[in-house]
């Protein structure tokens, strides 16, 4: 299965470019706002984060928003509901933990997601081995579901993961939680180096790429990259607009880069 996600990020690749996905909390005031911004400033897709009490992955920007979030007293049932109204013309993906999946039911929550218009689906707690029914669930609804490779893989383990992920191979930058760092972690461009070894679907990195310099490194040897804690505080220092102008900075210089 070749869904929109995998459609869109392949397109952008064909042509020569690299991707790049910027990571929105769903539920913070004015997310909705922020993923149109990022839509006219050259995304190629929108990863929305689904709030969730006890975020393994989130530093600390990232649990503050959805902090926030919850506090406003969103849930995904809300976020889902408006993001029916986002219609941006690129693909969205919803990151959430796999404690909302199983609550919902896992054949609930793909039609619920297909029914918002959204493409994709990042269930990081997941892991492979323990993936077979939200896959299948997943699958017959037309959710991509992306898997991530982690630093620690071993290589005989990453052909299974890039085997089984749909929309985009997620190569994890480094260990720990998100967050913005000075420099771009040596792992994110090693293992992004070995993920492409062994597949052809697009490989971005995310997790510690922090600026526009960040993403054209990683790009070098990626086909693009997540950007999410130094998106999500844009959003909560600047708003919207923020995010649009570092939006278009990142699109700017990946777009200028020589590959």
């Amino acid at each position: 299965m070749t869904g929109r996600l995998e459609e869109a990020l392949n397109a952008r690749i064909a042509s020569g470019g690299k991707c790049l996905v910027p990571y929105i909390t769903g539920g913070y005031p004015g997310w909705v706002d922020a993923i149109r911004a990022c839509a006219a400033q050259g995304a190629d897709a929108v990863e929305i984060g689904l709030p969730f009490s006890d975020p393994v992955m989130d530093g600390p920007v990232i649990q503050a928003a959805s902090q926030v979030a919850l506090e406003g007293g969103t849930n995904y049932i809300k976020i889902l509901h408006e993001a029916r109204t986002l219609d941006v013309g690129i693909p969205l993906a919803v990151m959430c933990y796999y404690n909302t999946v199983f609550h919902a039911g896992h054949e609930r929550f793909a039609s619920d997601l297909a029914a918002a218009g959204i493409s994709a689906a990042i269930v990081p707690d997941l892991p492979l081995e323990e993936s077979g029914d939200w896959c299948a669930a997943a699958d017959a609804a037309g959710i991509e579901t992306v898997m991530l490779a982690a630093p620690t893989a071993p290589d005989e383990r990453l052909p299974r993961v890039v085997e089984r992920a749909r929309g985009f191979v997620y190569s994890v930058g480094l260990l720990g939680v998100t967050g913005e760092r000075t420099s771009l972690a040596l792992t994110a461009t090693t293992l992004a180096a070995r993920v492409k070894k062994v597949t052809t679907k697009p490989v971005l990195v995310g997790v510690g790429v922090s600026n526009a310099e960040q993403a054209v490194e990683a790009s070098r040897v990626a086909d693009g990259v997540i950007m999410g804690a130094s998106v999500v505080r844009r959003l909560m220092e600047g708003g919207a607009d923020a995010v649009g102008a570092y939006v278009h900075e990142v699109r700017e210089a990946l777009d200028s880069a020589k590959w």
